[in-house]
């Protein structure tokens, strides 16, 4: 796998700082599939094409529109990617994880990151939001792989604590002032596109998994090395595979996160408010 050196990730950031002039982030928010209506309540919105930004990667999975939305979303700067890039879409792992490392050099601090997942813990139920505490990935490279790039951080980083505990505890207290349950568990990646099969899921779940899903770690784990804070949401679409004795579908996955959308953007705007 080719890394990408510094200089190429500079000259992504200077060209949306070319489109946004004296606007910058403070925070990168990433929706997964189904979640992607959240930036369309950014005010005074700055859209920019995934294609339109050099060396970035465009998106084709379903119901992800590609795109990011620069603006004020909860009375914070935001930068919100309107889809995200998937490993199972032919790109790289540094690839799906490129524009987290753009964002940063635009001034993000945080990274907020949501996805819609399989529950593994058979005390979840479908709809259920999950704060995420940590994850698992055993699958692929690493996409801190290659040669290190200094300017962001260390060769060898921890991953001790991914998910900032103190945004986690902002999470918990905005769902009690929402009266929205939230579940907490560890997200495994998976790169599909296939869905896990019900050994796998079994595996999983006796390895300690909650639930499963095919995004979101590379991104984190980058984040995590650049020094961003970083705070994981899943929205629990589907029982996996094995749990329930019905298949699964990407159509299921979109129409859950659609109906669970008022819940989840209300959690996510509440967070924002407090990061």
């Amino acid at each position: 796998m080719e890394a990408y050196t510094f200089a190429q990730y500079r000259e992504s950031a200077d060209a949306l700082e070319a489109r946004l002039g004296e606007f910058r982030p403070e925070i990168l928010l990433i929706l997964g599939s189904g979640l992607g209506a959240l930036g369309d309540e950014v005010e005074h919105p700055v859209v920019i094409p995934y294609d339109a930004v050099p060396h970035m990667k465009h998106s084709t999975a379903p119901d992800h529109k590609g795109q990011f939305v620069f603006g004020r979303l909860a009375g914070r700067n935001v930068a919100v990617m309107q889809g995200r890039l998937h490993t199972y879409e032919g790109w790289s792992f540094a690839d799906v994880s490129y524009p987290v490392r753009v964002l940063r050099l635009l001034g993000a601090e945080t990274l907020l990151v949501t996805n819609a997942a399989g529950a593994v813990n058979t005390a979840f139920s479908a709809g259920d939001i999950m704060l995420i505490t940590d994850h698992m990935k055993f699958f692929g490279v690493s996409p801190l792989c290659g040669g290190n790039v200094e300017e962001f951080g260390p060769r060898f980083p921890d991953m001790s604590a991914v998910y900032t505990p103190a945004l986690r505890t902002v999470a918990r207290k905005a769902a009690r002032s929402l009266d929205i349950p939230l579940r907490e568990g560890v997200y495994m990646y998976f790169p599909g596109p296939q869905y896990e099969t019900p050994a796998e899921v079994r595996a999983a779940r006796l390895l300690g998994a909650d639930a499963v899903g095919m995004s979101t770690v590379p991104e984190a784990i980058v984040a995590a090395h650049c020094g961003m804070q970083v705070l994981g949401f899943t929205l629990c679409t589907n029982m996996a595979a094995g749990v329930l004795d019905q298949p699964l579908s990407g159509e299921e996955v979109i129409a859950a996160g659609q109906q669970a959308a008022p819940r989840f953007t209300a959690l996510v705007k509440a967070c924002l408010k407090e990061v």
